[in-house]
C-alpha cells in the first residue's frame, strides 16, 4: 500500500531530490537518481527516469544534464533565489536586532531551504546569531503583522510602551500606560525597526521602536488621523535625523551612568552588559567600545548622567573632545 501510493507521487519525489541534493557543482547520475528515489520506496528504471526529467523540463524546470566520464548527471539549475542571494538575504535576518535570536535561527533555516543540502552548508558556516545584541521580544512577528493590517486597513492601534529597569527586564512605562496613535510607516535604521506614528494627543509624528511594543491591539473602527501632516512629511529624512550610530578604535572602557539611563544602555550594548550598582543613583557597565568623535558625541548626547571613569586615557580624550568643541564657541 505505502510503496503504491509513494509511485504515484514520483514526479514530486524526484523534484524534491534534485532541489535539496543537487547544484551545479552536485549533479546526480541516474542511478543516484533510482537510489535516492528507493529511499523513498518508490521504484524507478533508467527510462522512467528519463521520462520524468523531460516531463519536469517541459513543465517549465530548468534541469541540465552535464555529459561526463566522470561526476556527470543532472542538475537543477533554474532556482529562485542564487547562493549569493541567499547569503544577503542571511546576514540581513542576522544583522536585524528586532527579531530575537530564536527567530532569527527559524527564518534563516527556511532560507536554507531555497539552496542545495551543499549549498545549505556553505549558508550555516556564515551564520553567526548567538553573540549579536537581539530584542528579548518573541511576539515581534506578530506586532508587525498587526501594524500593517491597521495600515492596510486605515485605522489606529493601541499598546504598551515598555522600557529596560534596572532588573534587565523589558517593563510597561509610565505605568502602564495605554498608547493610542494612527501607523502611517515602519522603517529599518541602526539594525532596529521603528514604527512612524501620529500622536492625535499631541497633534505631532512619533516614532516608536517596534520591539518595544507590548499588548498590541488593533483598533477597527477607529480610523487614522494626522495624514495632513503626512502629505509634507520625508519619513526618510526624518529617520536620518533622528537616529545615529558610532564606530572607531575598538577599547574596552568603564562607564558610570544615572539610572534613568538604564533603557538606553541596554539598547545600545544589549541584555547581556554587566551592570554593576555604584550608589543609590547611579550604576556601572565596562564594555567594549569604539573610542571615536561618533562615540564621545553619543556619549555628549547623554549629558551629565554619563561619564568615562577608566580608562584615564579615554577620559582624558573625552575631556579634549569637550575643550574642541567648546572651543568653536570661544570658551
Amino acid at each position: 500500500m505505502a510503496k503504491s501510493s509513494n509511485q504515484k507521487l514520483k514526479l514530486l519525489y524526484l523534484l524534491k531530490i534534485l532541489t535539496e541534493q543537487s547544484d551545479e557543482n552536485h549533479c546526480l547520475s541516474t542511478q543516484a537518481l533510482i537510489d535516492a528515489l528507493a529511499a523513498y520506496g518508490v521504484r524507478a528504471e533508467r527510462k522512467s527516469v528519463y521520462d520524468d526529467i523531460a516531463q519536469l523540463i517541459d513543465f517549465g524546470y530548468d534541469i541540465v544534464l552535464v555529459k561526463a566520464k566522470t561526476g556527470g548527471g543532472y542538475y537543477l539549475a533554474g532556482r529562485e533565489f542564487e547562493l549569493a542571494e541567499l547569503k544577503v538575504l542571511v546576514e540581513t535576518v542576522q544583522a536585524s536586532r528586532f527579531l530575537t535570536v530564536k527567530k532569527s535561527r527559524e527564518l534563516i533555516s527556511k532560507i536554507e531551504k531555497l539552496a542545495s543540502k551543499a549549498e545549505a552548508g556553505q549558508l550555516q558556516r556564515q551564520v553567526y546569531v548567538a553573540n549579536r545584541i537581539k530584542t528579548a521580544n518573541e511576539s515581534i512577528y506578530y506586532i508587525v503583522d498587526d501594524i500593517h493590517r491597521a495600515i492596510q486597513n486605515n485605522v489606529q492601534i493601541s499598546f504598551q510602551y515598555l522600557e529596560w529597569n534596572l532588573e534587565k527586564e523589558l517593563a510597561p512605562r509610565k505605568d502602564g500606560k495605554i498608547y493610542r496613535i494612527s501607523p502611517w510607516a515602519l522603517t529599518c535604521k541602526d539594525e532596529n525597526y521603528y514604527l512612524i506614528a501620529h500622536d492625535e494627543e499631541e497633534n505631532k509624528i512619533k516614532h516608536f521602536r517596534v520591539d518595544k511594543l507590548g499588548q498590541v491591539e488593533v483598533l477597527e473602527g477607529v480610523k487614522r488621523q494626522g495624514a495632513e501632516l503626512l502629505e509634507r512629511f520625508d519619513i526618510a529624512d526624518y529617520a536620518n535625523k533622528t537616529f545615529g550610530m558610532y564606530g572607531g578604535r575598538e577599547e574596552t572602557v568603564t562607564l558610570e551612568f544615572e539610572n534613568r539611563l538604564i533603557g538606553v544602555v541596554m539598547d545600545r550594548f544589549g541584555k547581556d552588559v554587566a551592570v554593576r550598582k555604584r550608589n543609590e543613583g547611579h550604576f556601572a557597565v565596562r564594555v567594549r567600545v569604539a573610542v571615536s568623535g561618533q562615540f564621545f558625541g553619543w556619549l555628549t548626547g547623554l549629558g551629565v548622567g554619563a561619564r568615562i571613569t577608566a580608562p584615564e586615557e579615554a577620559a582624558q580624550e573625552y575631556r579634549e573632545y569637550l575643550r574642541q568643541v567648546l572651543g568653536q564657541y570661544g570658551e
